[in-house]
């Protein structure tokens, strides 16, 4: 599929996409008089044509260079952020050292924490340490460096110098896409360095992403899943993903483990 072969309606949720950043499913069933079942098949053909990127309920615009804006990426796949953050919270016993790394998926990580005991947290994000501050047992280190007003989170130079000081237990890192090979990807430089600082001085590397960050494009590339320890996701990649995962045998968590039974 090319631009020319557009039906007029796609074109123009296209443009919408653009213009906003993202359209949902439902606003664009009730703009263009028509069923989100119709919608929903004009928007997995934009997806599947990387037009746009799939989210739960609607879709993105495509681009390699520009991020959606950082309060609308927290309201959308909200419930699949929270079961990865689960998710994690299961890995991460008491007593662990971590680092933590800005993301909206590591905002609900670093909420899923707060009932364990004992943790030292190491982030240049500063909605986590606001999140996590208030468990006293918690110790929670605040790199230094320049805030970015767009997600509050910390980089530079200074930044980096600052996580390559500690060897923690846990890293826990977000992307802003991983590429069909296997590519973990995302949209500023400055704050891919800091990811990187985290891989390399975390003896166990877990890397957050929801399905839709499968197959999703960004400019700079962070490094590649051969990287990580543990991809904690809502569900299983596909295609040429899927055969990269299976090859490198790294840990896939996609359900939380059920309790056990007390004695």
């Amino acid at each position: 599929m090319n631009l020319n072969s557009l039906s007029r309606r796609q074109r123009q949720i296209l443009k919408l996409a653009k213009d906003q950043g993202f359209v949902s499913i439902d606003a664009m069933a009730q703009d263009f008089a028509v069923t989100t079942q119709t919608i929903r098949r004009d928007i997995n053909e934009l997806c599947e044509a990387k037009f746009l990127n799939r989210f739960h309920g609607g879709a993105s615009f495509s681009s390699s260079v520009l991020n959606l804006d950082y309060n609308q990426r927290k309201t959308i796949n909200a419930e699949e952020k929270e079961g990865i953050a689960q998710l994690v919270a299961q890995e991460i016993p008491d007593n662990a050292s971590l680092f933590i790394n800005m993301g909206t998926t590591n905002e609900s990580v670093a909420q899923a924490l707060m009932r364990h005991s004992g943790l030292r947290v190491i982030t240049n994000s500063l909605s986590v340490a606001h999140i996590m501050s208030p468990n006293p047992s918690f110790e929670v280190i605040v790199a230094g460096g320049v805030v970015r007003s767009l997600d509050r989170s910390i980089i530079g130079e200074a930044t980096i110098d600052f996580f390559r000081q500690f060897r923690a237990d846990y890293g826990v890192i977000a992307v802003g896409g991983i590429d069909e090979d296997g590519s973990l990807l995302d949209y500023n430089y400055g704050g891919v360095r800091v990811s990187q600082a985290i891989i390399e001085n975390a003896r166990h590397t877990l890397l957050v992403a929801d399905s839709s960050k499968f197959g999703r494009n960004a400019l700079v590339r962070l490094g590649h899943l051969s990287q990580i320890d543990t991809l904690v996701t809502d569900c299983l990649p596909k295609g040429p993903l899927a055969a990269v995962v299976k090859s490198l045998e790294i840990e896939v968590l996609t359900k939380p483990k059920a309790p056990q039974p007390k004695d």
